[in-house]
């Protein structure tokens, strides 16, 4: 592959980049182009292959006429010509000056034109000529005809200078200066500002706002009365009441009652009420309306607000972008259905607040904007930052694997250019967030002293996956997913990324991959891991010295490396993230009804697979290991066969969310942080609440909503997996009886009172299980089917 000479992002379209043609394997491409009926200005109409080739060796072979392939988003996509005109084209037809080239473009012919496309392949190539300091003015001879091309001219800083005869063409010859140039880009620079900033805000209508209210009052009901903070009264008409906190306004609604205090709520049973008015539905009203019933402290309140905005935001813009039916994400790919998921996370109620990103940002970086995105490459001092990998894996052959030779080349220059020796240094993306608003003016010290280098954009194109700050290679599926710190505020934490905690990350993961290996129960669930293999972090020595071990601050410069899943699929495999189980469509179809209904099992059989897969490991690595996950929908993919069965579970997430609650379990030292002190009565909420409240509730939910499998044989098949897998693992008989999966019932654990008392941090790290907010019991849903207890 050549080298790329030159690359750009356009705001709105993405990236551009320059090469040199290559012959040897863009002739076929490059002939399909210039014959092609809409390239008839560029007058091959009819030539051979042969002929083409020829013409263009001839050009290769001349000394003042160059071509170039442009690409976009890596893909093939224009040809560039750069000649001189005083010696090509136009010899004795004008009259020359310093610093003239000449330049031809071709866009590829396509039958689905992209606005806006072809000026900013115009654009990237007059920047491309531009970036020669010796260039001052660029000249071209469009056909008098081509008008479409003249008013392109016009818009990037072309004047005419008149018509003029060549033998092949009447021509109109067109001059645009450096200065001409740098003042139209900065007029459709400021125009597609102005659209932007319009487009950042046009999901916001009213349509789609009262839905979005509608749609996030329904979940808050439903998940605050669930968690016990609201008490609805039940009516002699059989619909519940909600009252604020001066009694003055009341909620009315329909509700169902289903297994662990499920609240099943249709939205269009809402509504508020005041002064024998009916009003309008408004969440942020709703919750300064219940702020005392939801104890929120006048701190916490205002941000909360705003993370509620944001959620709504987030919500209307989905409602606005077209969405695949459930039927069509039956079949769809891995990242159609990661782009299209609409809920984020079940329980909590504000779970997008994503503080920190302006509106033109959530377009880019919000992972159902489906946006690629290109990271910041930076280069760190080896004395500041540590790699750690796992054992059969160093840095620079991770980087070989991640980065081609062409751009390993150009970060090493860009480190040779500023008198710097590259094996000193250790190179990692980051987020382009974190780098524009956080890394280029905090660690302004590092980049000033070089211990940090930045080194540009990478050249492939990544999607942002439901947690934000992870990333997806669209170009090159078989890399590493990169996890990236990111300084937005969500669903009660900073998104960053320790530097102490990274160090570790390889290390804990080496460490599960081998369990999991050596187990056989394990190995027949087909559970796997994709392992984090390598982390950097990069360690400020002021901020370390201002700021405990807990602090943001220290989580602003750090990335990750974890395995891509694709690579392990099986022939007839397909992948789909878990969190998609619980996705309803613009209808209110559930995925996880399509994809019974395309396998052609009977639900309970389909649902069995799934808990197979999914909840078997979960309670033998319980058990057995006294090892617990984080195993909510975005932590889990499921590997698929083409009719939508599942066929076995991958989890992922894994260093900074997996507890071993032993605390006489024998750990490698490098391991040791992964044990916490769980109290004993509280060691099982890790199926309780993680699983049955936390996941399967809402499954049971949907499906008995949809009608295809009531949630009495929802549960009686949890049961029966359960049961199945300790009647094949007696050997654990006394810790079945010490810890009771089939115990009447179990503690409620509450995740929006977390929010609701600290949005900031909503966890205290240092002692995870204390901050839990535990509130009364509820009913186990699988106790009536325990094995001999009466049906």
């Amino acid at each position: 592959m050549s080298t790329t000479l030159f690359s750009r992002t356009d705001p709105r379209l993405g990236r551009f980049a320059v090469r040199p043609l290559d012959l040897a394997t863009d002739a076929e491409l490059l002939h399909s182009w210039v014959t092609h009926p809409k390239a008839e200005f560029w007058l091959m109409q009819g030539q051979s292959r042969a002929q083409v080739t020829d013409a263009y060796r001839e050009i290769a072979e001349h000394p003042d006429h160059d071509a170039y392939l442009g690409l976009f988003d890596g893909r093939p996509a224009f040809l560039v010509e750069r000649y001189d005109p005083a010696k090509v084209e136009l010899v004795g037809l004008y009259q020359p000056e310093p610093g003239d080239v000449g330049m031809h473009f071709l866009c590829a012919p396509t039958d689905r034109p992209v606005h806006g496309f072809t000026r900013a392949v115009i654009t990237t190539v007059l920047a491309f000529l531009f970036e020669d300091p010796a260039a001052r003015r660029v000249v071209v001879e469009p056909d008098v005809r081509n008008t479409a091309v003249h008013r392109l001219n016009a818009a990037v800083g072309f004047e005419p200078a008149g018509p003029i005869h060549k033998p092949e063409k009447e021509a109109l010859l067109s001059f645009c200066t450096r200065e001409q140039f740098a003042a139209a880009t900065a007029r459709g620079a400021a125009a597609w500002r102005c659209r932007s900033e319009e487009s950042a805000v046009a999901h916001l209508r009213p349509d789609t706002w009262a839905v979005a209210n509608r749609l996030l009052l329904r979940k808050a009901l439903a998940e605050f009365s669930h968690e016990r903070l609201l008490a609805p009264e039940r009516s002699a008409d059989g619909r519940y009441a909600v009252r604020s906190d001066d009694g003055a306004t009341e909620y009315r609604f329909a509700a169902r009652l289903l297994a662990l205090d499920h609240w099943q709520i249709p939205a269009d049973s809402i509504t508020r009420h005041r002064d024998g008015a009916e009003l309008p539905l408004d969440v942020t009203d709703f919750v300064i309306e219940l702020r005392e019933t939801l104890g929120l402290s006048a701190e916490v309140l205002p941000v909360y607000l705003e993370e509620i905005a944001s959620t709504l935001s987030g919500s209307a813009y989905k409602l606005d972008k077209p969405q695949p039916t459930a039927d069509q994400l039956a079949a769809a790919d891995f990242q159609t259905i990661e782009t299209a998921m609409t809920e984020g996370h079940p329980g909590f109620v504000a779970n997008n607040g994503r503080i920190g990103f302006d509106g033109a940002e959530y377009h880019r970086y919000a992972p159902e904007a489906g946006s690629p995105v290109r990271l910041v490459w930076l280069a760190a001092h080896r004395d500041h930052a540590t790699f750690t990998s796992c054992a059969d894996l160093d840095h620079q052959a991770l980087i070989e694997q991640e980065l081609d030779l062409a751009e390993r080349e150009r970060f090493a220059a860009a480190l040779t250019g500023r008198g710097l020796d590259p094996a000193d240094y250790l190179l990692f993306p980051v987020h382009p967030w974190q780098w524009t608003n956080k890394l280029s003016v905090s660690f302004a010290g590092e980049l000033a002293a070089q211990r940090l280098v930045f080194l540009g954009e990478g050249s492939d194109a990544y999607l942002a996956q439901q947690s934000i700050r992870t990333f997806f290679n669209q170009d090159r599926p078989d890399r590493h997913y990169v996890k990236t710190a990111l300084s937005v505020l969500n669903m009660g934490f900073m998104r960053g990324l320790s530097a102490a905690y990274m160090e570790a990350t390889p290390a804990i993961n080496d460490w599960l991959a081998e369990l999991i290996e050596r187990d056989e129960v394990l190995r027949g669930t087909g559970l796997s891991i994709i392992r984090e293999h390598a982390a950097i972090g990069y360690r400020h020595r002021q901020y370390e010295a201002a700021t405990d071990r807990y602090s943001p601050y220290r989580k602003m410069l750090a990335a990750l490396w974890r395995e891509s899943p694709v690579p392990r699929l099986a022939p007839g495999e397909r992948l789909a993230t878990m969190a998609s189980l619980l996705h309803t469509d613009r209808d209110g179809r559930p995925l996880a009804a399509a994809l019974v209904e395309r396998s052609g099992l009977a639900p309970a059989d389909w649902l069995r697979r799934y808990l197979d897969a999914y909840l078997t490991p979960l309670l033998h690595c319980f058990y057995a290991h006294d090892l617990a996950f984080m195993p909510h929908g975005e932590n889990v993919i499921l590997v698929l066969d083409q009719a939508g069965t599942v066929r076995r579970a991958i989890f992922k997430d894994l260093a900074e969310e997996i507890v071993v609650m032993d605390p006489e379990a024998q750990l490698p030292p490098q391991v040791e942080r992964v044990r916490a002190e769980v109290p004993e009565e509280m060691r099982l909420l890790s199926i309780f609440t993680d699983v049955f409240d936390g996941v399967l509730r809402y499954l049971a939910a949907l499906l008995d909503e949809a009608g295809i499998l009531t949630e009495r044989e929802f549960w009686r098949t949890v049961a029966a997996c359960t049961a199945d897998y300790q009647a094949a693992v007696p050997e654990l008989a006394e810790k079945f009886a010490r810890f009771d999966a089939f115990a009447p019932t179990f503690q409620l654990s509450c995740l929006n009172r977390l929010q609701l008392r600290n949005n900031r941090q909503m966890v205290d790290l240092a002692d995870p299980s204390g901050a839990l907010q535990l509130v009364g019991e509820l009913a186990n849903p699988i106790a009536p089917f325990a094995p001999f207890a009466p049906r």
